[in-house]
C-alpha cells in the first residue's frame, strides 16, 4: 500500500514552496496542492514504501502500511522522529502498544562521502571487474600485462 497523506493533520509544511515530503521523496511522488495546501501522493502505483516521507513528515500527517515482518496484520504502526533517532510505535489489534528507536543518520546535507571511504573504481571500460585482481589473489598490472586473460 502506497503512502497516504491524511489531509486533516497535513499543513502543507506551513505553505512553504516545497514540502518535507516533496523534498525527501526518492520517486518525486509527492506534490503541494497549492489550492488547498496540502500535500499528496501524484502516483500511489509508483511508491516504493521506502518510508522517507512517513518519517521527515514534521505533522505525522503521512501514513502507509507497516512491512509484515515486524507489524502484524490489522496493527498499525507510526513513527516520531527526533533530533538523534525514530521512536516508532506500533499499535496492535488488541490495542496493546510497543515502542522501539533507532538511530538516525545525522550526516550534514551535501557533507556525506559518495565512495563511502571505499577505494575509488578504476576505467569503466576496462575489460576487468573492480574487485578481480583482489578477488582471484593476483596484482592488476600481472593481469593487464596477460591482457586481461586468467586462468583459474
Amino acid at each position: 500500500m502506497p503512502s497516504f497523506v491524511n489531509p486533516e493533520k497535513c499543513d502543507g509544511c506551513k505553505a512553504l514552496d516545497k514540502t518535507a515530503c516533496q523534498y525527501i521523496c526518492p520517486n518525486d511522488l509527492m506534490v503541494l496542492d497549492k489550492g488547498k495546501m496540502k500535500a499528496f501522493n501524484q502516483e500511489p502505483e509508483m511508491c516504493w514504501e521506502c518510508y522517507s516521507c512517513v518519517k521527515i513528515c514534521p505533522t505525522q500527517a503521512i501514513e502507509i502500511r507497516g512491512y509484515a515482518d515486524f507489524v502484524p496484520m490489522g496493527a498499525t504502526v507510526s513513527p516520531m522522529r527526533s533530533t538523534d533517532s525514530i521512536m516508532w510505535t506500533v499499535k496492535f489489534r488488541n490495542g496493546t502498544l510497543k515502542r522501539f528507536k533507532f538511530p538516525i543518520r545525522t550526516t550534514p546535507e551535501g557533507k556525506a562521502v559518495p565512495d563511502g571511504g571505499f577505494p575509488v573504481a578504476g576505467d569503466i571500460k576496462d575489460e576487468l571487474l573492480f574487485t578481480e585482481p583482489a578477488s582471484i589473489g593476483t596484482s592488476f598490472f600481472s593481469l593487464k600485462q596477460e591482457g586481461g586473460r586468467h586462468s583459474v
